[in-house]
This record gives structure tokens, C-alpha cells and sequence, in this order.
């Protein structure tokens, strides 16, 4: 009976570590496809930002690319080490899971021994025949043979068991062996990885250093840029309106079906609004308005990362990708309004019911007003900077004249 209870014991923890087990490994999956996106990020940051060497750039611009990559080798050391982590908790637990099926395999091979003691010790045809002859009656006689069947399975059963057991502990080693391996390897990675990060640091701090000599004259540069920002984006609200007030003239002369509309938002059409829905439903699924890009400043307003005392606002993402690259519709839409911004280059809106998603920085542009496009139909080509050779789309999204987070609507944005 005791024995019968260990055995339970045994397989209620086995089965219970088994359990625990397979959530590590579910985890341990998650963090590898982590750490891959973050490779790709890395790639696509030395691919997009530091793609041709010797070209000029600014002080500033050298530095905001360098901050980017220490962020993303910040992520890749953090998530490597969440994975080594979690490797020497499945190690730990590997070693515990050895260390019992060791201890009942002990215990299984001693009860197997005993047996075969015992039945070697009665093992001849004369024994059995005299012990079933030996018997009272028959009841007793069929008793006794069902008794050395069962026996005889059992013994089978003891066998098949000692078998299962060993070949599940040699898996259990072969299994730490590999996470052993596959540890040491990470490990190895995170060091190059810290390594590299130090490299950048320092390389980062030299140019800061630099900046900080002439933090005037670098503060009076960016917010310079900012009013020209600021500027660019009065015009483009200033289009929008312009565009929201002829779209709205024009219904009412049709005489369409619209809805209450203001100075301010678009009076939609059936089909109009089905769009807008359609836009709607599908926030957090466009794709890029590039093939292949990387954002090099976010939405909204913060602190420049150098000079505190300096506020940047961002009234879209820029996005940094590659020469002669083609900008795409990232949904169907008609185009609103194609327009050359003062002191700027090309815009293009395109309307998706109330909505409108605007692609600024093009060279040329390949559509006209009035097109209707679908989605990844390119519309023009980014503008390369002549000098730093940056090529950056601006992209805005808007209901109406209100802007809009674009990476609450583009896929991991």
C-alpha cells in the first residue's frame, strides 16, 4: 500500500513539473520571436540610418541615430537575459525532474530484482504443477492460475515501466545538454551585444560632449526647425479645411444625402461613410506608407533627449527608409489634394471618408487629383536630402481637421 502511494506521489509531481514546464517553453518561444524583431529593427536601423559612411550629417542628426541603435541593443541585452533566465529556471527544474525519476527508477529496478529472485526461485514446471495441484479444490485451482497470470503481467508491466523510465531520464539529460548549450550561447551574445553598447555610448558621449560646447547655437537650430514645422503644418490644416468646405459645396449643389456637417468636417455620402467605417474597423492593420522603414521620431510632443529645455512636437512620424523609395496608400481613398508646401516639398492627402491620411516629403508624385487608389499603390517617390543623403516620409493621419497618433493605426508602428 505505501509503495502503491509513492508511486502516486511520484507521478502527481511529474506530471505537475511536466505541466509547469510546457508555460516556459510557450514563454521561452515568445521571447525568441522578441529578440528577432528587435535583430530586424537593428538591421533595418544600420540599413536605413547608417547605410553610407563619410556622408555629412549634423552633430545632432549623428547623435539621434546613434540613440537609436543604443535603444534597440538596450532591448536585445534585456530580452537575452530574460531568456537565459528562464533557461537556467528550466535547467533547475530538468536537474529536480532527473533527480526523481532516478530515485523511483531505484525503486522500481530493486522491486524488479525481487521478483525475479522469486520467481526463479519457483520458476520450474514442476513447482507450478504442484502448487495448482496442491490446491483444495477447483475454485481454488482456477484462483491460483488467474494469480499467476496476473503475476506474470505484472512482472511485464515492471519490465515495460524500468524501459519507459529510461528512456525518458536519457531524454531529460539529452534535453539539458541542449539548454545548457543553447544558454552558453546567449550568454556569448549578450557579452558581444554589451560590448557593442559601450562602443556606441562612448562614441554617443564624445558627440554629445560636442554639442554641449555650443548648446546656444544647436537650441536656436532646432527650434528653428520647429517653427518651420509648426508653419508647414498651419498649411496643411489650413488644406484640409479648404478641402473639407469644397467637398461639402459640392454636395449640397448635387443635392445629395449627407449627414450634419460642419465647417470643419466632411458631409458624407453612403458610400462615403461605408469607407470611413471600413478605415475605421481596420485601425491598427494598415500597412506602412513605405515597403520598408524605420520611425525616426514619434508622434507628439516631448523634451529634446540632449537640450531639456528645448520642446519638439511632432505632428506625424517620420520615417526614415530607402533612396528613390515609392510612398503607398496604405488604404483605398480618392486623392483630396496634391500640394507643393511653401519653403517644403510635395504633399499628397488622401481621403478615406472622414478620415485623411497625408504623405509630405515626395520628390515627384505620380497620381493627380481626384485618382481613386487602393491600397499599396504608390503615389510618389520620397525625397533624398542632397547632402545627407536622408530619405525621410512624413506621414499624418486625420478625421476630419483633428490629427490623429498614426501608430495607433499602422501595424507596429
Amino acid at each position: 500500500m505505501k509503495k502503491r502511494l509513492y508511486i502516486l506521489l511520484l507521478l502527481v509531481l511529474f506530471f505537475g513539473n511536466f505541466s509547469a514546464m510546457a508555460q516556459p517553453g510557450n514563454k521561452q518561444q515568445q521571447l525568441e520571436k522578441q529578440r528577432e524583431r528587435i535583430l530586424n529593427y537593428i538591421k533595418k536601423i544600420n540599413t536605413l540610418l547608417f547605410k553610407t559612411r563619410g556622408v555629412k550629417k549634423t552633430i545632432l542628426s549623428e547623435v539621434e541615430d546613434i540613440n537609436q541603435r543604443i535603444k534597440a541593443q538596450e532591448n536585445l541585452i534585456r530580452v537575452t537575459n530574460q531568456q537565459a533566465n528562464l533557461l537556467t529556471r528550466n535547467i533547475n527544474e530538468n536537474l529536480t525532474q532527473i533527480s526523481l525519476l532516478r530515485n523511483e527508477l531505484q525503486s522500481l529496478k530493486e522491486d524488479y530484482a525481487a521478483m525475479v529472485v522469486k520467481s526463479y526461485k519457483s520458476k520450474s514446471q514442476q513447482s507450478r504443477v504442484l502448487f495448482l495441484l496442491s490446491s483444495n479444490d477447483f475454485l481454488q485451482a482456477y484462483k491460483r492460475i488467474q494469480y499467476m497470470k496476473q503475476y506474470a503481467n505484472y512482472r511485464k508491466k515492471q519490465g515495460e515501466s524500468i524501459k519507459a523510465k529510461t528512456l525518458l531520464l536519457q531524454q531529460l539529460n539529452k534535453d539539458l545538454i541542449a539548454q545548457r548549450k543553447e544558454k552558453d550561447l546567449l550568454i556569448t551574445q549578450n557579452i558581444a551585444a554589451k560590448a557593442e553598447l559601450k562602443k556606441e555610448r562612448e562614441s554617443q558621449q564624445t558627440l554629445i560632449t560636442s554639442l554641449k560646447k555650443e548648446e546656444t547655437t544647436f537650441t536656436k537650430q532646432i527650434r528653428s526647425k520647429q517653427q518651420k514645422a509648426n508653419k508647414i503644418n498651419g498649411q496643411i490644416k489650413k488644406l484640409i479645411r479648404e478641402a473639407i468646405a469644397a467637398a461639402n459645396k459640392k454636395a449640397r449643389e448635387e443635392k445629395a444625402k449627407t449627414t450634419t456637417a460642419s465647417a470643419t468636417t466632411f458631409a458624407l455620402t453612403p458610400e462615403a461613410a461605408a469607407i470611413a467605417k471600413d478605415f475605421k474597423n481596420n485601425k491598427g492593420k494598415l500597412i506602412w506608407p513605405v515597403k520598408q522603414g524605420l520611425v525616426i521620431n514619434k508622434y507628439g510632443t516631448r523634451q529634446h533627449p540632449q537640450f531639456p529645455n528645448v520642446t519638439q512636437t511632432f505632428h506625424g512620424v517620420e520615417i526614415a527608409t530607402n533612396a528613390n523609395a515609392q510612398a503607398r496608400t496604405v488604404f483605398n481613398g480618392k486623392i483630396l489634394q496634391i500640394q507643393q508646401l511653401k519653403n517644403a516639398n510635395k504633399a499628397v492627402m488622401i481621403q478615406h471618408g472622414d478620415y485623411i491620411t497625408i504623405y509630405y516629403n515626395l520628390a515627384t508624385i505620380s497620381v493627380k487629383k481626384g485618382d481613386r487608389v487602393s491600397t499599396k499603390d504608390p503615389i510618389g517617390r520620397v525625397f533624398t536630402h542632397p547632402v545627407t543623403k536622408e530619405t525621410v516620409i512624413k506621414f499624418m493621419v486625420y478625421k476630419n481637421d483633428t490629427e490623429m497618433n498614426p501608430a495607433d493605426w499602422i501595424y507596429r508602428m
